[in-house]
């Protein structure tokens, strides 16, 4: 049975703390400025980038870093995490394999909070992984939310079935995994789960969670 190890910690601490094990790759939702403890936007950002950046060189090169993110409105600013995530993706010298756009709600909603779609995009620091394979560029429907933030199960299974087909993944790593949906999408199709997240509740959430 593929096996699923859930930790409490920080992830960039834990990321610094721990190598990646042989075919590791990351895929991962980082936190917005709103999950932040009052973080200001600016200092986020930053941070963002950066928790991305380290994200993608701490993979091993037969690996891959695939993220899903959702665009926030915030002031009445529109935040492309999209971008951000490219900023991360250049400082880490990554080449972008794939992006993807997740529908959230129909095409042709026009959405008053957060946006009807999230970015899925997978970067490489390697020559070796999935260089002339692609995921779809657009998906229907993120599908299934175990829980409010979760990334959705059909995104998940995407990314997973990405892995399996395209690269020598064999454990996946979501340094922020929240309540495991991502880990247990991973269980599912036979691949080993690593996750992290600093909340010992969503830490046990994530042990028990399945799909």
């Amino acid at each position: 049975m593929p096996s699923r190890i859930v930790v409490a910690a920080d992830a960039l601490q834990w990321m610094e703390e721990n190598a990646p094990p042989p075919g590791a790759s990351v895929v991962t939702s980082l936190p917005d400025v709103s999950e932040m403890s009052g973080m200001a936007l600016e200092p986020w950002k930053a941070w963002f980038v950066e928790a991305a950046r380290r994200a993608i060189t701490w993979v091993p090169e037969d690996g891959v870093a695939i993220f899903f993110q959702s665009d926030i409105r915030h002031g009445g600013a529109w935040i492309d995490k999209g971008h951000l995530v490219h900023l991360a993706g250049d400082a880490a010298g990554a080449t972008l394999l794939w992006h993807t756009i997740v529908c959230r709600k129909p095409p042709g909603t026009i959405a008053l909070g957060r946006p009807s779609y999230s970015h899925m995009l997978c970067f490489v620091r390697g020559q070796g992984a999935g260089v002339h394979s692609h995921a779809p560029d657009v998906l229907p429907e993120a599908g299934a939310m175990p829980w409010s933030r979760a990334m959705g199960t059909e995104a998940c299974r995407v990314a997973c079935r990405y892995l399996v087909k395209a690269t020598a993944t064999r454990v996946v790593v979501d340094p922020f995994c929240g309540k495991g949906t991502v880990l247990a999408v991973a269980n599912a199709m036979g691949l080993d789960a690593i996750g992290v997240d600093i909340s010992e509740k969503r830490c046990k959430a994530a042990r028990r969670c399945v799909v």
